[in-house]
């Protein structure tokens, strides 16, 4: 069985990427996994606490139920993506349960997200949250900045989001907060976005997004842990590949896959096979079209 914190290490040293796909739905946990292993790739399965709260994955212990049932254990791995401290209507989250419920689960991986706390508290709660993890044995995913999308609320336009650099990490904030923190892997921000969970906007198009390499660049100097990046969906695939390059070792793709699968269903009246086809579809034309990471297992493992 591969190692969460090995297999994302591996991928920084050799200049890859571990894609991390959403499960919003229960039903899309088999044609992802089918996906990834028929195209020798690996990837984290992932769900986070707002797709049981506002979709259909219905908790953290369902998606790992589901997971058992489909794992392919030499391309899969299973990672609790965003548990927030404070969420995104603005609420106090009680997250040191949640974070024993998935250790409990089986979950290989956690996120804490308390980027919406001031510095110090953000140093405070990931720093419990990474002692928890490590004392299970396994790595810890925090978040530093603000990728924007989850609010609820208007949209702030895509435009101003880049050019005011709103939200994005900060370098010596960042250096600082690995030192203090003790998190394995960071999100950060350089201009991705989340795809909207309010349900007047989850349907729409991302509007496409870039990243700035630079900075990207300076945050991977100052910090020397793998980075993360959160809202893959809709970015322009050639900045992706950079951001590769430049220190981004896992990525997160949930937009693209959840509205192949909503569509598929709305379509189809409700034929759930016809929804796992779309999203079985998706998944190979981001392995091979937006990441170009089929056969990942063979660099990374020889296998």
């Amino acid at each position: 069985m591969m190692d969460a914190r090995d297999a994302i290490s591996r991928a920084r040293e050799r200049g890859t990427v571990i894609p991390a796909y959403n499960i919003p739905y229960l039903p899309m946990v088999k044609p992802v996994v089918q996906a990834v292993a028929d195209m020798n790739s690996l990837a984290m399965i992932q769900v986070a606490r707002v797709e049981w709260e506002k979709f259909g994955s219905q908790s953290l212990e369902a998606v790992a139920e589901e997971y058992g049932k489909y794992q392919d254990p030499e391309h899969t791995l299973l990672h609790l993506d965003h548990v927030p401290v404070v969420d995104e209507d603005q609420k106090r989250v009680d997250y040191i349960p949640i974070i024993r419920r998935a250790i409990a689960a089986g979950y290989q991986s956690v996120m804490i997200d308390a980027s919406r706390l001031d510095l110090e508290g953000n140093i405070r709660a990931t720093r419990e949250v990474a002692g928890l993890a490590h004392e299970a044995g396994i790595p810890c995913e925090s978040e530093l900045g603000a990728v924007m999308g989850h609010e609820s609320g208007p949209r702030i336009p895509y435009e101003e989001i880049f050019a005011t650099k709103k939200g994005f990490t900060d370098v010596a904030e960042a250096e600082r907060f690995v030192r203090e923190s003790g998190c394995d892997w960071l999100s950060v921000a350089v201009g991705s976005i989340h795809g909207a969970v309010a349900e007047n906007l989850r349907h729409q198009k991302k509007p496409e997004a870039r990243l700035d390499i630079e900075h990207l660049k300076r945050l991977a100097e100052a910090t020397g842990i793998p980075l993360v990046l959160h809202g893959g969906s809709g970015i322009n695939k050639e900045c992706i590949r950079e951001g590769i390059r430049a220190g981004i070792a896992k990525i997160n793709v949930g937009t693209e896959i959840r509205q192949a699968y909503e569509k598929a269903l709305a379509k189809d009246g409700q034929d759930i096979e016809a929804a796992r086809q779309a999203v079985y579809d998706k998944v190979c034309e981001v392995i091979t079209d937006m990441l170009c990471i089929r056969d990942t297992r063979s660099l990374l493992y020889g296998g």
